[in-house]
Formats: structure tokens, sequence, C-alpha cells
């Protein structure tokens, strides 16, 4: 653990089983402003600074057409994170509370989310705004967010025709 990882008052840690019962594959690294997680804002927002996505061979094919989207959910694992803590005590509140009622980086699977405004492509980066994770975390996916004009999923039982 690192510094400022230390059980504040009314926090909770357990001893938890060891992580193993899930493979996941880090397609790209994550590059902000932030060295160290005091620095990094609670939430990120889509005026914050300019922050970089890097994609991995063999994965920047998957970013063909992601232009055509404003927003994008992206999807890291806070990779510094602690993860045995069952109550917490966020920095400057005094209420303890259950992880799975905060938004914490520390949780027993440390994946962040963030919804952040793509401001442009560069090759196999994406220039964007909106993260609030440490420089250097590992990328876990990106999607594009839910709006009216992307491709719909094709109902369960119906028949896709092929293109004219």
């Amino acid at each position: 653990m690192s510094e400022g990882d230390d059980i504040r008052p009314g926090e909770v840690a357990v001893e938890a089983e060891p992580p193993g019962d899930a493979s996941l594959r880090f397609i790209g690294r994550i590059r902000t402003p932030w060295r160290e997680r005091a620095e990094c804002p609670r939430q990120g927002r889509q005026d914050g600074p300019e922050c970089r996505i890097e994609i991995f061979e063999p994965w920047i094919a998957a970013l063909d057409g992601i232009e055509a989207f404003g927003t994008l959910e992206i999807l890291y694992w806070l990779d510094r994170a602690r993860r045995d803590l069952v109550r917490q005590s966020p920095r400057n509140d005094t209420r303890t509370r259950g992880t799975f009622a905060l938004r914490s980086p520390v949780r027993p699977n440390p994946i962040g989310t963030a919804m952040v405004r793509l401001v442009r492509r560069e090759g196999p980066r994406l220039v964007v705004r909106g993260l609030d994770c440490l420089d250097g975390t590992p990328l876990l996916d990106i999607k594009p967010d839910r709006c009216p004009y992307g491709p719909k999923a094709t109902p369960e039982g119906a028949e896709v025709s092929a293109a004219p």
C-alpha cells in the first residue's frame, strides 16, 4: 500500500481472497497531469484539462469510427488503489459509508469509469476531457455514449437482412 492509504476513523478493512477469478486485458494507457491521488479531481469534469488515451497494438483498429461520438465512456483499472475496505470515511466528509455507496477508487475490483468529451483523435491516441485518474492508469475499455444516433442492437430473434 502507498502513502495516503491509512485507515481513517470509522473505516473497516477485511482480509480478502487474493484476486484471480477474472482475466482482464489492458488495451492502452491513460496519460493525465496527476501523479498523486491527492492531486486527482474527485470526479472528472468535461471542461477539465486535456488528457490522452494511448491505445496499444493490436487494438488501434478498434478506434475506427470513434470520431462520430462526442462523448465516450472510459473504463480503467485503478491499479494503485487498495482493495480491502468495506466501510470508508471519504476525505473532507465525516460520515462513514459502505464502499458500494461511494464512488471511491478503493473497491474490491478497482474499476474506474468516466464519461469524457472526445476532443480529437491523433492516430492511436484519443485526446479527451473529463478524466479523474492517475497518470499511467491502465485502460480496460472504451464505449461510445448511448445516444439516439448510435447503432442499435438488433432485437433478439429478429432477422438481419443483408445490405443491398
